[in-house]
């Protein structure tokens, strides 16, 4: 008999709708009640923990629960004993510094007093960088800050920028992490069923990233469409009661759709249609 599998979910946050989301199209029950703490899932076995996204890491890292869906920022600011398994392909954000002034680069960080909610992850890049500054941890607001003399600059997740602009803050240096919601687990730790997880969540993945798309094409410009539709593998093809013509079906990339239909109908092909792709395995 297999240990039930245990997997932390960020219980509020930007992360956890799309979180629970995904795992209900992978095929696990997810809470409907926000104040629910533990739910077990009897037809995977697999129990779900609702935490705070900054402690998950922590929780896996400690052996406590099997897996885990936090942020990459998240998980290497803890320093926890935790590491990735997968990104997920949401939760998308940049790390960056920013300055109340323009002209400042990474080198003038030297000495100065830096706002941040991830001094973990700050100080790893200082570090790296051969520098030394005074980190000053705040739980949130970071922007208000400078306008309140608390620092001298800020490194916070950056999504559009306009919080940091309504703040009078710019930009500057490279990002310090691009980061996305991922699945995490213990170093070194294979737990069992997180194959199977795994394979469900890249299967929920694929089907949000391409769509199917079907046409009629004529025998002589097989080769002509395929070049435009290769498929993952390759097309499928099947004869039509309509002589010299085949009828054709592949995935294709679902932000080139259009395109894609542009140049088949150009270059000779018919009745093309798009569909999408609820669920798969490849």
């Amino acid at each position: 008999m297999t240990e039930t599998l245990k997997i932390a979910v960020p219980n509020k946050g930007s992360l956890s709708e799309a979180a629970w989301k995904m795992l209900r199209e992978a095929g696990y029950r997810q809470r409907n009640d926000s104040k629910e703490l533990v739910l077990y899932d009897e037809a995977n076995d697999v129990e779900f923990y609702y935490l705070r996204p900054r402690d998950i890491a922590v929780y896996v890292g400690e052996g406590t629960l099997d897996l885990g869906i936090t942020g990459r920022d998240m998980l290497l600011d803890s320093g926890a004993e935790a590491e990735e398994v997968m990104a997920l392909g949401f939760g998308g954000t940049r790390f960056r510094f920013a300055a109340p002034e323009e002209g400042y680069e990474v080198a003038d960080l030297q000495g100065k007093r830096i706002a941040t909610s991830y001094p973990g992850l700050v100080q790893a890049y200082l570090d790296k960088q051969g520098l030394s500054a005074r980190l000053i941890h705040l739980d949130g607001a970071v922007e208000s800050s400078v306008r309140l003399g608390v620092a001298d600059v800020i490194a916070d997740v950056v999504e559009t920028g306009t919080t940091l602009r309504q703040a009078g803050l710019k930009l500057f240096g490279e990002p310090i992490l691009e980061s996305e919601a991922i699945l995490i687990r213990r170093s070194g730790a294979a737990p069992a069923g997180a194959e199977l997880l795994q394979r469900r969540l890249t299967g929920v993945i694929l089907a949000r990233t391409y769509l199917m798309i079907d046409y009629n094409a004529p025998k002589e410009l097989l080769e002509k469409v395929f070049a435009i539709t290769p498929g993952l593998d390759s097309p499928t093809v099947s004869p039509l009661a309509r002589e010299d013509w085949v009828a054709v079906r592949a995935m294709i990339p679902k932000y080139q759709a259009q395109e894609i239909m542009d140049e088949l109908l150009a270059a000779g092909a018919e009745a093309i249609l798009v569909t999408a792709i609820h669920a798969c395995r490849l």
